[in-house]
């Protein structure tokens, strides 16, 4: 597969669903009754195994979506106002549909797969603000999908688990978006709490809260300001290719359900007559879920070298196994092996583009940004941005 990327785009898109300018009267002097703050994610390692029902290791960042719900009294009348687009959604409840522009169908989603086990949602005004970047890797969208789920639970007491709405906010992205995305990002959203990182088993949901102390180095992703995206072909034919090699196994080993309970040994006896491709793919997902688990042992050990070996090693397997890496990408992983003050670097995200996320010591990072910043515009003629981040807790309500 050739890798590369596309920069971003602006696209006008017609809409369905009507669009009203911002200074919208019912946003004047706009006196919320709930806040939620919805937070992004990181992902340390672990990349394309949530859908394979195998382990992933993030936490959720200080960076954040924040919402701002107030019941309006009308029965089925809502305004859903974004400042990051400068527009306003009307939607009515009794005829909720997916639009044509993406950042509206991960709240549509939401509302609609709400509505399917509840009738306790009446007419509400919903503003959004956000200091986390979109299209960078850390999962806006499941913030948005999170903030919406655990905001609409709260104003109508519709009562229900954190579980159900992380399955609900997955569900939404299935459905509305077309991502057949695993839970990673949404369980990470909602469940993760400040200076830990989470040990989940995608299978079982089953986690451990691990605590983080990587002083006196820190996580800086850099952002290649290329895009993806996640609806496209080829993420959901990566979870093709890997229920493809899974069919091919249970021709022999029927009691294995998924590529989570495939050994490097068994999946050798199908070499032959695997294809390559197929066969690289699920060599990486096998890999990729001992390193979690390896890693999650090196951090509770605190040896911050050993765990950043496995994040180079993370990397080579999404570049050259999994195929889901590109130039950019390469270019800011290879360039840090260089530097002596970072410990390890690998793609974060679903892929072609987005972020790195590099183990770096804290002196070091000023004058690593400047250096990598005007090494990868030589290069590729586009700015790099620079996003220091922190382990941080998951949705909650803001305090007054």
């Amino acid at each position: 597969m050739q890798k590369n990327c596309a920069k971003n785009t602006n696209t006008k898109i017609t809409n369905p669903i009507k669009h009203i300018i911002q200074n919208k009267a019912v946003f004047n002097d706009f006196k919320p009754d709930l806040k939620i703050v919805s937070p992004g994610r990181i992902n340390l390692i672990g990349e394309h195994t949530d859908y394979n029902n195998g382990f992933v290791l993030p936490t959720a960042i200080d960076k954040n979506i924040y919402f701002y719900f107030k019941k309006n009294g009308s029965p089925t009348k809502c305004n859903i106002k974004s400042k990051s687009y400068d527009v306003v959604l009307e939607l009515d409840l009794d005829a909720v549909k997916p639009s044509e522009t993406e950042w509206e169908n991960y709240v549509l989603g939401v509302i609609h797969e709400l509505k399917k086990i509840t009738t306790k949602i009446e007419g509400f005004d919903c503003l959004i603000d956000s200091d986390l970047p979109i299209g960078a890797g850390i999962s806006s969208s499941a913030s948005l999908e999170c903030g919406m789920a655990v905001g609409l639970n709260s104003l109508f007491n519709l009562g229900q688990s954190l579980e159900t709405l992380i399955k609900l906010s997955r569900a939404a992205e299935h459905n509305y978006v077309g991502t057949k995305c695993g839970i990673m990002d949404q369980f990470a959203v909602v469940m993760s709490k400040k200076d830990h990182v989470i040990l989940l088993d995608c299978e079982s949901l089953d986690y451990e809260l691990i605590p983080i102390d990587i002083s006196p180095y820190q996580f800086l992703l850099l952002n290649t300001n290329v895009s993806h995206n996640l609806a496209s072909s080829e993420y959901n034919n990566r979870r093709m290719e890997c229920e493809e090699g899974l069919k091919i196994i249970q021709k022999k080993h029927p009691d294995i359900n998924s590529l989570r309970h495939v050994t490097l040994e068994i999946l050798e006896e199908f070499r032959a007559n695997m294809d390559s491709v197929i066969y690289n793919r699920c060599h990486y997902v096998i890999n990729e879920n001992s390193r979690v688990i390896a890693a999650a042992e090196h951090l509770k050990a605190g040896d911050l070298e050993a765990f950043g070996t496995l994040m180079y090693q993370s990397h080579d397997g999404l570049e050259n196994d999994y195929e889901v890496s590109c130039d950019e990408l390469d270019f800011l992983v290879k360039y840090s092996k260089s530097n002596e003050h970072i410990l390890g670097s690998r793609m974060m995200g679903g892929g072609f583009g987005g972020c790195t996320i590099n183990l770096i010591h804290k002196n070091a990072v000023a004058p690593y940004v400047k250096e990598v910043s005007e090494a990868y515009k030589a290069t590729f003629g586009i700015d790099l941005t620079p996003i220091v981040v922190n382990p941080s807790g998951g949705t909650s309500a803001l305090l007054n």
